[in-house]
């Protein structure tokens, strides 16, 4: 006679271990937090990896606008270890909000560094004229790309742009990845959700 294994504990399985490469170099304001007391909605945010506006609508069932909150060209102070880009370097650094066209709800907050010399014609032209998510202009584009997880957890931010404090407390689930094409980094993108409005109901 057979014996079965005993069964796995539930919590002992965590849906992102092997996702995020660079957890041990997280900035100091993210928090730990158990995956198992999330939502399966918050989880599944964490790990997907394709588009999250596209996400968010099947989820929500609604359209989502993209506001954006803000778009500046700076320069580099320092070297950028996650662009693999050098100081004196040209990057846009774009603010947007992800709203729901139906409810108004603040679905999500991102901020995001591109490494400007990196894009094609089309892509600038979609950085600067569009108000519209990242992650379509990259799919219009037609380049072929990756993204790659690096750290994830919650914090609590004090300083935001007022349409985000506005509508939600300041805290957040956030994770940070970076999109590579042609074997460099083309920007990092730290994706932030509300937590009190993101948990199922």
């Amino acid at each position: 006679m057979t014996t079965q294994p005993a069964p796995r504990s539930i919590a002992s399985f965590d849906p992102v271990v092997g996702v995020f490469v660079a957890q041990g170099s997280r900035p100091t304001g993210l928090l730990d937090v158990d995956p198992y007391s999330l939502s399966p909605f918050q989880r599944a945010l964490l790990v997907t990896d394709g588009t999250v506006t596209k996400f968010l609508e099947a989820y929500a069932y609604e359209s989502i606008r993209i506001d954006r909150l803000s778009q500046d060209s700076l320069l580099l102070n320092v070297d950028h270890q996650w662009l693999a880009a050098a100081a004196g370097g040209s990057v846009i650094h774009r603010q947007v909000a992800l709203i729901g066209e139906r409810t108004d709800n603040l679905y999500a907050y991102a901020e995001s560094i591109i490494v400007a010399e990196r894009l094609n014609d089309f892509m600038q032209e979609g950085v600067e004229a569009a108000p519209g998510g990242l992650g379509k202009i990259l799919l219009d584009s037609e380049i072929e790309s990756r993204r790659e997880c690096l750290w994830w957890g919650t914090e609590k931010l004090d300083a935001l742009p007022q349409n985000i404090s506005d509508q939600c407390s300041g805290e957040f689930l956030t994770r940070t990845y970076r999109v590579i094409a042609d074997q460099a980094p083309l920007m990092l993108i730290t994706e932030r959700f509300p937590l009190e409005g993101n948990r199922d109901q």
